[in-house]
């Protein structure tokens, strides 16, 4: 099978990774894929502003499917270019993207079917959000309602810092409408499942790690690290979000005539009232990728076209025993101006069974590999336990060196 993989982030490279593992893999070209991707595949250096211009690529190189890795292609309506082509692809089209590409639309489904989540109130202007929450006398959760690179969401802790928050998204693209979301209480939870347009099946649950800081402290980011699988995460407890936080969420788009095909990702809050979805997103997390796929036995490849074609399997994919844990390596001054050009070292000698790396933001300078954005390589270490796949990642993420190198060190840490 001939595959055009669409992105250029670490999570990216572990679809890149896993994909050429399949039986059914013939030959992968990634647009505009990094340093890791080319090492499965052939890096193709092409806008992805132009999704007829795929659509011809795709064509002259025999493309039987195409995967979409980020959120904007996604909610720009690549799919839908590449389905009136008629070359299959993994992703929902943009109709069905808007329930992480809007918010408000998010909630608009999850009232329309039931799916237990935060009280929410959504806003067209700053300065209504501001008025609401000086007369609401409580504390909400800030978001931008559009795409903002995993930066649209402020949690404040008083009233200033909320009108602070209120004024920094409403100031961005992705905030041209906001959302005042009541704060839950609880632990958070990342879960995966592959969508057909009526079926899915889960993958391994994750625990991502946003903010900068250890313990959970300082801005969020676009993920400091993962593990996999989650232990509180009971058989039970994922039937149970997957019935009622995730499967009624997917029969109202398709009762509204548009299937979601590709990976429902859900923001779960754990609490003591039960899960409640936070948000969907329409895509793999990264780096969540990065931690679940290693995970994940069977032929992939051969399941991510199924759900194009609307025809999965649940019984072609199994769990790997084990754990996963991802720690992201980021650059000096990630993750306000990330700083580029810096040489790194180690990443060669790596050679283990029990740890993969996964290039992001990297590039190849005048003096071989060097950072070149602001999460630049995820350690994902393998292991029985919790404890020795972190002890894999951690104890490799020490012999990777580049001049400002920084990541949290409790990543997995109960």
């Amino acid at each position: 099978m001939n595959v055009l993989l669409i992105g250029s982030g670490g999570r990216e490279h572990a679809l890149a990774w896993k994909i050429a593992q399949s039986p059914r893999f013939t030959r992968l070209l990634i647009v505009p894929g990094n340093t890791g991707t080319g090492s499965h595949g052939q890096n193709v250096p092409f806008p992805l502003s132009d999704p007829e211009a795929l659509v011809d690529l795709a064509q002259r190189e025999h493309i039987d499917l195409i995967v979409v890795g980020p959120d904007n292609p996604l909610a720009d309506g690549f799919v839908d270019h590449f389905e009136a082509a008629g070359i299959p692809a993994f992703g929902p089209t943009a109709a069905a993207a808007r329930i992480e590409s809007s918010k408000s639309f998010a909630k608009e489904i999850m009232a329309a079917s039931g799916v237990p989540t935060a009280e929410t109130h959504v806003f067209d202007s700053p300065g209504e959000a501001a008025a609401f929450a000086r007369e609401s006398g409580k504390l909400w959760v800030v978001k931008a309602d559009g795409l903002a690179l995993g930066k649209g969401v402020i949690v404040p802790d008083d009233l200033p810092s909320t009108l602070a928050a209120i004024k920094k998204l409403g100031a961005t693209r992705a905030g041209s409408r906001l959302l005042l979301e009541e704060r839950l209480q609880g632990r958070e939870i990342s879960v995966l499942a592959l969508c057909d347009g009526k079926r899915m099946v889960a993958l391994p649950v994750a625990r991502d790690h946003k903010r900068l800081g250890e313990g959970d402290t300082g801005p969020n980011t676009g993920g400091m690290g993962v593990i996999a699988p989650v232990d509180e995460v009971t058989p039970a407890l994922l039937e149970q979000i997957l019935t009622r936080c995730m499967q009624p969420a997917v029969d109202e788009l398709a009762a509204r005539g548009t299937p979601f095909r590709g990976v429902l990702y859900a923001g779960i809050m754990l609490t003591s009232d039960g899960p409640r979805t936070i948000e969907f997103n329409a895509r793999f997390g990264d780096p969540e990728a990065q931690a679940i796929l290693p995970l994940i036995e069977g032929d992939f490849l051969d399941v991510l076209y199924d759900c194009a074609v609307g025809n999965l399997n649940p019984d072609k994919l199994r769990r790997r025993r084990g754990y996963a844990v991802c720690v992201v390596l980021c650059a000096a001054g990630y993750p306000g101006r990330p700083r580029r050009g810096d040489p790194i070292r180690g990443v060669e000698a790596i050679d283990d069974n029990e740890v993969i790396v996964f290039h992001a933001g990297t590039a190849i300078g005048p003096q071989g590999l060097c950072t070149s954005g602001g999460r630049v390589l995820g350690v994902t270490g393998l292991g029985p336990t919790l404890a020795k796949a972190r002890a894999n990642a951690y104890q490799f993420a020490e012999r990777i060196k580049f001049e400002g190198k920084h990541y949290r060190t409790d990543i997995g840490k109960e």
